[in-house]
């Protein structure tokens, strides 16, 4: 699923205003303290509903992958690679680890019966193939603790890198409490507003969203990172982020799972039909943070607004309708450091088990060996230099933006 999250996003159960509702609910009932249990309760098991209408939803939006921005982007051909497949090197460096891929399986599920098994199976996958692996939002057991092995499975199969997941409505203590859960090695804090109004039960009031962000990249043991659920960021909103504390962004843009479409169908009228296809697409929005980091950081030396603002250079990661390899090479090469994967690593799970997940990742690892020989790039700093050509809606949204699409072509040259 382009988000990496799967519907567990939002709980509101996590926001003061719905706590506060069932405390005085609860405070005016006879019993308060079972009258407090049993809202509690009833709020669990719509949950769970949730998550699983989220998984069944989202892996549907994935029995056939449609286009979306990576086509809009190719590589110039390079006749004479003048390297061997023994050459590639595939290893980056993220948050301060030795990634041995550049892509893993993002956040997803949990939270339900039927979730924590597929994180189970998702995590034995991970193990199989050496790759890292997000949680789905935790928000579900930090409310009900009986939910917390559908999580605690995640590390229970697998030794690898692996990332909690929040969002901004929970305390930082809560941050730092779903990281222990997993043992988890770095904390995705999710941003998913679009997704939130849709949802019949979801957030409405986002005032505290980025006081909460600064309080928990302050407060929790791990590296932060902020992460769209599928639509994408903007260059204010990239701006924004290089002003906190966040490690890295996922930029996770439009062009796979679309939570707005999930969400409107899970409304009884359906009525935000006319919202899918909201925001900004994967590509577009590592376009955004090229532009970004040549306003404040100019080659690689801040400037005056850079030193203002204390602004400091989070990883990039890449997410949202990424389904092959050549998506991935193609985030890569656009400025990503590692890219994530969630609905097409799902409905491959999904249709053909645990084994043909580990079969399809070896497959991909393959794959995108073959591709950076056939452009001669032996490593991601390699294949960040090669040229491709932007056309299609995706040129045209750029150019509306002001981004020049030349330097993409010709950076071989350089």
């Amino acid at each position: 699923m382009s988000t990496g999250n799967t519907p567990e996003h939002a709980d509101p159960a996590m926001s003061p205003a719905h706590a506060t509702g069932l405390q005085s609910a609860s405070a005016s009932a006879a019993a308060p303290h079972a009258a407090y249990a049993d809202q509690v309760h009833r709020a669990a098991q719509q949950s769970y509903s949730r998550k699983d209408d989220h998984v069944r939803l989202a892996n549907s939006q994935h029995e056939a992958e449609n286009r979306n921005s990576f086509d809009d982007v190719r590589f110039i051909h390079n006749s004479f690679p003048d390297i061997a497949v023994t050459d590639i090197d595939l290893h980056t460096d993220v948050l301060g680890a030795r990634w041995e891929l550049p892509f893993y399986i993002n956040a997803m599920t949990g939270g339900s019966k039927q979730t924590g098994v597929l994180n189970a199976s998702l995590a034995e996958a991970a193990n199989a193939t050496g790759i890292s692996i997000a949680s789905g939002s935790q928000h579900a057991a930090l409310r009900d603790s009986s939910l917390t092995p559908t999580f605690a499975t995640l590390r229970e199969h697998t030794r690898g890198f692996l990332i909690a997941n929040v969002g901004p409505s929970v305390t930082a203590a809560q941050a730092q409490q779903a990281v222990e859960m997993i043992d988890a090695d770095a904390l995705q804090v999710h941003v998913n507003a679009a997704q939130e109004i849709v949802m019949p039960e979801g957030d409405r009031d986002f005032r505290d969203w980025k006081a909460s962000i600064d309080a928990i990249a302050e407060t929790v043991q791990v590296p932060v990172i902020v992460k769209e659920v599928g639509f994408g960021m903007s260059q204010a909103t990239i701006r924004y982020l290089y002003t906190t504390k966040a490690a890295a962004i996922d930029v996770s843009g439009k062009g796979g799972t679309d939570f707005i479409t999930i969400e409107n169908q899970r409304r009884k009228r359906s009525e935000f039909s006319y919202m899918t296809g909201w925001g900004e697409s994967t590509v577009l929005s590592l376009m955004n943070v090229a532009t970004v980091d040549n306003d404040i950081f100019g080659q690689n030396r801040p400037t005056q607004e850079g030193a203002e603002r204390h602004c400091s250079k989070p990883q990039v990661i890449a997410s949202g309708g990424v389904r092959t390899p050549l998506d991935v090479a193609i985030a890569l090469s656009m400025g990503a450091q590692a890219v994530g994967v969630s609905g097409h690593f799902l409905h491959t799970l999904i249709a053909s088990g645990t084994e043909g997940l580990i079969a399809e990742i070896e497959r991909w690892k393959q794959q995108l060996g073959s591709i950076m020989t056939l452009l001669g790039a032996r490593s991601l700093t390699e294949l960040s230099r090669t040229d491709l050509v932007i056309t299609g809606e995706t040129a045209q949204e750029a150019e509306v933006l002001g981004i020049s699409l030349k330097g993409y072509a010709n950076r071989s040259v350089h």
